[in-house]
């Protein structure tokens, strides 16, 4: 299977500016960039989706460019819905660190910014050499302009696909790169670049967009509520990845690892037969939650993800070191309460129960589990000894409810 056979088959590819490319990606060797704007200091799980496709396409002896905005970023590519916030150049400048040392870490390819070349261009000169080249009419049958219309687009917004079609001219002329990648809501920025090469220096350039990887609703992957999974671990731990991927619909999980695993058509299929089998054992998740997690941060911190759910499982969090308790634990609401009280008291003010009659009942039903061991003795005191890392009190109730207590 060549390589645009191969990235057909895990509907990778949306559309393309020319047939031409298909014999190039199969034959012979490009250069080609992807770019993202530095809205914050850590990509996401959603730009993992389309950075994915440098390693793709570097296996079969292409050339990856990997660009941060940090000029664009500051001008903001317009939503189709409304204006982006503007924010501020120490900020651009900070998230810009952040992302190409992530960028580095992750993909390990060459990182450029665009501010670098786009910073001592004059509003005389950016007119002159790259304003004449668009026509008015051609931006804004754009759909990104268009669906903006009716609510109104500022000059800055809509000047925003001349400075990305002007990365890719500069990119052209300076590095031989003739290929641009994204996810399908680049295309009208793309096709401006290839028409602005073509215009202003009679060459031919190319384009390749992928469908936007979302769940069976539509909605972009990997965001939960409005909320990124960023990979940055310290933002988003490997073990709060985990448990979102092992957590994915079962409808969208052959997708997924055709979209975002290196495993072949061999293996995909095989896991697939499996699966529909015996989806209830959600193998397919976890191993898309294996590959992903070990591509991103390493397999030392897919085994802690793995450890800390095993933990989370069977209660005993005393087998967790103070670095993967306080990951199993981020996110969860933690009650201040007093040691050497009845458990039936401690129950209460953890919010585990309401009443002591209702504390009474779990823990006569072997509900109340503290450490993995059931407790049930409505007499028993609460003191240090219960204490994980000498630090919380946890105690499990039912199956899957958590309450989380700290000595005042």
């Amino acid at each position: 299977m060549n390589i645009y056979e191969d990235l057909k088959w895990r509907g990778l590819v949306q559309d393309i500016s020319d047939n031409e490319l298909i014999d190039k990606l199969n034959n012979e060797q490009l250069t080609f960039y992807i770019g993202t704007d530095p809205t914050a200091d850590s990509m996401h799980i959603g730009h993992y989706s389309s950075f994915l496709i440098s390693k793709r396409l570097a296996k079969y002896g292409h050339k990856p460019i990997l660009l941060i905005g940090g000029a664009t970023g500051l001008i903001g590519d317009p939503k189709p819905t409304a204006e982006r916030p503007m924010i501020s150049k120490e900020e651009v400048n900070h998230n810009i660190e952040g992302l190409t040392k992530q960028a580095k870490e992750i993909f390990g390819f060459e990182v450029v910014n665009n501010y670098d070349w786009i910073k001592d261009i004059s509003i005389i000169d950016f007119l002159r050499d790259y304003g004449k080249y668009f026509n008015v009419g051609y931006m804004l049958a754009k759909d990104k302009v268009k669906s903006r219309m009716e609510t109104g687009i500022t000059y800055a917004e809509f000047s925003y696909m001349i400075l990305q079609a002007l990365d890719f001219l500069h990119l052209y002329e300076t590095k031989n790169c003739v290929l641009q990648v994204a996810g399908s809501d680049q295309w009208g920025n793309i096709t401006s670049g290839i028409e602005l090469i073509r215009r202003k220096i009679d060459k031919t350039a190319y384009g390749m967009v992928m469908p936007l990887v979302t769940d069976s609703n539509g909605v972009k992957f990997g965001k939960t509520e409005g909320n990124a999974l960023w990979l940055d671990k310290n933002k988003t731990s490997s073990y709060e990845l985990y448990q979102y991927l092992i957590n994915l619909e079962d409808s969208m999980i052959i997708k997924y690892l055709k979209q975002l695993t290196f495993l072949n058509r061999e293996e995909i299929e095989e896991i697939e037969a499996k699966h529909k089998e015996h989806p209830e054992l959600r193998e397919a998740q976890k191993i898309l939650a294996r590959e992903i997690i070990t591509d991103i941060h390493g397999k030392e911190e897919y085994e802690k993800a793995i450890k800390i759910s095993q933990v989370l499982f069977s209660g005993k969090f005393k087998d967790l070191n103070d670095e993967e308790l306080e990951e199993a634990l981020k996110g969860k609401k933690i009650e201040e309460m007093d040691l050497n009280k009845n458990v039936l008291d401690i129950l209460i003010d953890i919010k585990a129960a309401s009443s002591k009659r209702e504390a009474r009942e779990f823990i006569q039903n072997n509900s109340i589990e503290i450490n993995g061991e059931k407790v049930n003795n409505i007499d028993q005191i609460i003191d240090e000894t219960f204490l994980t890392n000498d630090k919380y009190l946890i105690i499990k109730r039912g199956k899957k409810n958590y309450y989380i207590g700290k000595s005042r």
